[in-house]
């Protein structure tokens, strides 16, 4: 099969953000281990005077975990699918938090003045991008020197029974979801694209290569235990003082 990428896969994403919440609402531990990657950012304080970035929010829950880990911290969360975002912005936020309907390299390039941000939290991103080590090149341009990087990504573990454990799930619940909604090509790009992507020792490298520091790579629990997991990683500098390390 060959995979969505770029303005075919956000057109995607548009079609299916009207039953995206609904979907994953049906995925159990799905908000509980987006707000575990969060808190696993471990910023402090509350996030106070902290400026983060929620790289691909999507419909905002990734962003949701990220407020709730860090609830003074200002947030600012863009996506690529102009749906995705209609949908998060239709819910309620406070006014620290704002959304920008632009690519991570649209980002990069249009809205310098953006950065450096503490922080940067990346959820289901990096599978879906035509150019990972790219859009993690942005993330360090993106990031201050000391700053955090939590990424949470399907990435299966490598072992045969979590590949066969995902192509089960993908068969049985998710592929005919998505023929009822009308968004059976999306959820088969799902399925394909975490068969394709690089496993989590294999992600963790490339965050090595791409010059993250202090990375490390967490599970999530459940069902999705060693085909969910959280990478965890600093943008090389020194920490500042009083922070816990990663």
């Amino acid at each position: 099969m060959t995979l969505l990428r770029d303005h075919d896969l956000a057109r995607a994403f548009d079609h299916a953000s009207r039953t995206y919440d609904h979907l994953t609402a049906l995925n159990p531990g799905y908000r509980t281990d987006l707000q575990r990657s969060a808190r696993r950012l471990a910023l402090p304080d509350g996030g106070a005077g902290l400026h983060l970035l929620d790289l691909g929010c999507g419909t905002g829950a990734s962003t949701l975990a990220l407020l709730r880990a860090a609830p003074q911290a200002r947030i600012t969360a863009v996506d690529a699918s102009a749906g995705m975002l209609r949908r998060a912005l239709a819910k309620p936020w406070p006014t620290r938090v704002r959304f920008l309907h632009l690519t991570a390299e649209e980002l990069a390039t249009a809205h310098e003045s953006e950065g450096p941000f503490d922080a940067v939290f990346a959820a289901y991103l990096f599978r879906n991008v035509t150019d990972p080590d790219a859009v993690l090149g942005t993330v360090r341009a993106l990031l201050r020197p000391g700053g955090r990087f939590a990424a949470h990504e399907y990435s299966l573990s490598g072992a045969r029974v979590h590949r066969a454990l995902w192509s089960a799930v993908c068969r049985g619940l998710v592929i005919p979801a998505g023929t009822l909604t009308g968004d059976r090509a999306l959820y088969r790009h799902l399925r394909h694209s975490v068969v394709a992507f690089d496993t989590a020792p294999e992600f963790a490298a490339r965050l090595s290569r791409a010059g993250l520091t202090s990375v490390r790579v967490a599970p999530v629990a459940g069902w999705q235990t060693g085909i969910v997991h959280t990478f965890l990683a600093r943008n090389g500098g020194p920490t500042t003082t009083g922070e816990p390390a990663l």
